[in-house]
């Protein structure tokens, strides 16, 4: 991965470098006592570090042909497992799932003791599946009933604001960035679930600041950090990423503890609702006091709020960006869809969720952008045991990278594969529940994303809406620039702007 040192700091690292050098150079080697998958070669101390470039998944991907479908590599001081087949996936997620159970916790996510609260990077263990558990049962309760209806009203706000910023744009010729608007309607929809309200509007200062601290935080966690590679750099945060991070993330805990703060107020005064949101769930949460906290604390229920966020609006709201980017640069793909969409819905309706199971174009068009722009391109593991692994020694500790970014575009499992081509999955029984290791955008095995469902409708119903309200055409010239920029999701390096209008029919 590449780092911007200057000389000084060269120099620096250099000297204090020397004598570890002549340490491991003098140390035995315990590689030659296992038997590890092929590695290209690396430099002393840093291995591999300064050989990824800024979108590590990439470069992986091309290591393939010369090294195969299982590599190894070393950052620093940490040994690396890179997966990038869909047999060596298969093999991974059906008979060694719990061997590599954990998530990778970077030096950034220590930041406001975030960590130790989490939920996505929790260890395998009690803690987990107790958090897994109400947000299985919050999600699932949210898909059906009610929460039709206010994932509608949130989609048609998106709508109305869309609208009138196009009477603007129109006339000025310019186009708008589509991923402010989804944005703020994700926040929404997930605002609802776990607060029962909605909590921005595109004048809203808490949306923007919420908006721009998540963002950041997706940017510091996901940017590669010496400071992970190299444990003990990291009192000086050499990069500034750590502090960054504290900033922004600061910013994030201090508005979703500001509704924790508002709803304990509440239940104080004896205010009390006809429904039960996800707040109320860990508010009222009680353990049994042996492998579970008897009550949730105040800030572990903050963070995992937070990580809610994090989860279903960024993830949601870049696959959208990058399944309109596709299109855009397809005006044939993009009338094929309206189309259907048109012929289903009709002239004087709007899409609804009722309708996505009549549009497998549409549904075709969500998948093939996943299999190219899967939100996660590589999926974080570690090992807790020593373990084999299709022939190798693997030890304890070893981090693991599944690189969907790769598996999803592998000619050996797909015709074409670099091509935006959704007929690919028409007539096919392909889905991304994470049984077909060829497509897992959301993951597979215990690690599997719990907001898979809602996932599912949020991407339809947001799309569906977009391309039957409005029709659509690039501000800059054709074919869009389509650069990625990776955190811990990738998105485009350039936002996408574009100009609406409303449909014409």
């Amino acid at each position: 991965m590449e780092y911007n040192f200057t000389f000084p700091l060269l120099l620096y690292c250099s000297v204090i470098l020397v004598p570890i050098l002549i340490f491991l150079f003098l140390k035995p080697n315990k590689r030659s006592l296992t038997k590890l998958p092929p590695s290209p070669p690396g430099w002393p101390v840093f291995g591999h570090m300064f050989q990824l470039g800024t979108l590590p998944y990439v470069t992986m991907a091309k290591m393939k042909a010369k090294y195969g479908p299982v590599i190894w590599l070393k950052n620093g001081q940490v040994n690396t497992m890179v997966i990038q087949s869909t047999n060596a996936a298969a093999e991974f997620y059906k008979y060694h799932d719990l061997s590599f159970p954990d998530r990778l916790i970077v030096d950034t996510l220590i930041s406001h003791n975030f960590h130790k609260s989490s939920f996505v990077f929790a260890p395998h263990g009690p803690y987990w599946r107790m958090l897994r558990r109400l947000c299985i049962s919050s999600f699932n309760s949210k898909i059906d009933g009610d929460s039709v209806q206010v994932r509608r009203k949130c989609v048609y706000d998106m709508l109305s604001w869309i609208g009138k910023e196009a009477e603007t744009a129109m006339i000025e010729k310019r186009g708008i960035e589509i991923l402010d608007f989804v944005s703020l309607a994700n926040i929404n929809v997930i605002g609802n679930i776990l607060f029962s309200k909605d909590l921005v509007d595109p004048n809203s200062k808490t949306g923007r600041e919420l908006f721009e601290a998540v963002t950041g935080y997706f940017r510091w966690a996901g940017e590669p950090n010496v400071s992970d590679s190299l444990s003990w750099l990291k009192p000086f945060d050499l990069q500034g990423l750590k502090r960054n991070m504290d900033k922004d993330l600061a910013k994030a805990l201090k508005i979703v503890s500001g509704f924790v703060k508002e709803r304990l107020e509440e239940k104080q005064e004896g205010e009390k609702k006809q429904k039960k949101d996800l707040l109320d769930m860990l508010l009222d949460f009680e353990g049994n006091g042996i492998n579970e906290q008897e009550k949730l604390s105040e800030h572990t229920i903050s963070v995992f709020l937070l990580e809610m966020f994090l989860a279903g609006a960024e993830t949601t709201t870049s696959t959208i960006e990058w399944t309109m980017a596709e299109l855009l640069n397809n005006p044939k793909t993009l009338m094929k869809a309206k189309h259907e969409i048109l012929k289903v819905v009709g002239k004087n309706k709007r899409f609804e969720e009722s309708d996505i199971d009549n549009v497998p174009f549409l549904q075709a068009i969500v998948k093939e952008n996943l299999r190219l722009h899967p939100p996660g391109p590589l999926v974080l593991r570690k090992a807790t045991k020593d373990t084999s692994f299709m022939g190798y020694d693997i030890p304890k500790t070893t981090h693991v990278l599944i690189n969907l970014w790769a598996i999803g575009k592998d000619p050996e499992n797909w015709s074409d594969p670099l091509s935006f081509k959704p007929e690919r999955f028409l007539g096919s029984n392909i889905d991304y529940k994470g049984k077909y290791f060829e497509f897992v955008p959301f993951g597979s095995g215990c690690r599997l994303c719990p907001g898979l469902q809602l996932a599912h409708r949020l991407l339809h119903l947001h799309l569906g809406s977009l391309l039957h309200e409005f029709d659509w055409e690039l501000e800059d010239s054709f074919p869009l620039d389509m650069s990625e920029k990776m955190g811990m999701t990738v998105r485009k390096l350039k936002p996408l702007r574009a100009i609406p209008t409303k449909s014409c029919f």
